[in-house]
């Protein structure tokens, strides 16, 4: 069973639940830390938590879109969306917190809200696709708890939910395959049968350890208890 195939209620509780998965982490970093290095090649934590901010900003977007019908997208283009980060970037350490604290509060009024019928509305991803308002409870899930192990301060994939992590597998190998990427790669997951990106190419590199250790991988977070982690995974997102 995959993420989607839950209930909504169970969906938006593991959102939550990452969300304050990710708090934690946060909370933990002093604001001289805040200067540091992420998982994310130049990016600080600084820019990290900008970012998470204006996406939960961004998805708030995305439903109000869904309860009224009209269409508010998430960013106004790539360039802004890019410049919104780095200026985030730039703001104090309590006025960054502030900005996380208050944009994922706000999300999570306007699920509360959302009125039920609402959640079946379509509205646009920022990479162009269009999906009922309830794909935003897996598009927050995916960046919750994914950057709360960027921030490098001890998050794990292994403290995922399994649906999680089975969910972010399909999503990965879902997007190398609509890319025509990673032909030949093949992971094996403790346990259970190899998945071949392009089942009709020959195997020329196989990554195989336990879920937490393949998702990593193939999210491009590292090796991290997997053999065959050598190799760059292909671009997921």
């Amino acid at each position: 069973m995959g993420f989607n195939d839950l209930d909504l209620s169970e969906r938006l509780l593991i959102a939550r639940r990452g969300t304050a998965y990710l708090s934690q982490r946060l909370a933990e970093l002093t604001d001289e830390e805040l200067d540091g290095p992420t998982l994310l090649e130049g990016w600080t934590r600084r820019h990290l938590v900008a970012h998470i901010g204006y996406n939960a900003a961004a998805l708030c977007r995305l439903m109000d879109w869904a309860a009224t019908g009209v269409e508010t997208p998430m960013y106004a283009s790539t360039e802004q969306r890019a410049q919104e980060i780095a200026e985030g970037a730039t703001l104090s350490p309590a006025a960054l917190r502030n900005l996380f604290s208050h944009t994922i509060a706000r999300l999570d009024e306007k699920w509360r809200h959302l009125p039920e019928a609402a959640w079946k509305s379509e509205v646009r991803t920022a990479q162009g696709r269009l999906v009922p308002a309830e794909e935003t409870a897996w598009m927050r899930t995916r960046e919750v708890w994914i950057h709360a192990v960027d921030l490098g301060n001890g998050g794990r994939f292994g403290d995922f939910p399994p649906v999680v992590l089975d969910s972010l597998l399909d999503d990965i190998v879902g997007m190398w395959r609509r890319k025509e990427l990673g032909a030949g790669l093949a992971l094996e997951v403790e346990g259970r049968d190899p998945v071949l990106v392009n089942p009709e190419a020959e195997t020329s590199h196989t990554v195989r350890g336990d879920l937490p250790g393949v998702v990593r991988w193939a999210a491009g977070r590292g090796a991290v208890g997997v053999t065959g982690g050598e190799a760059t995974p292909p671009r997921w997102l």
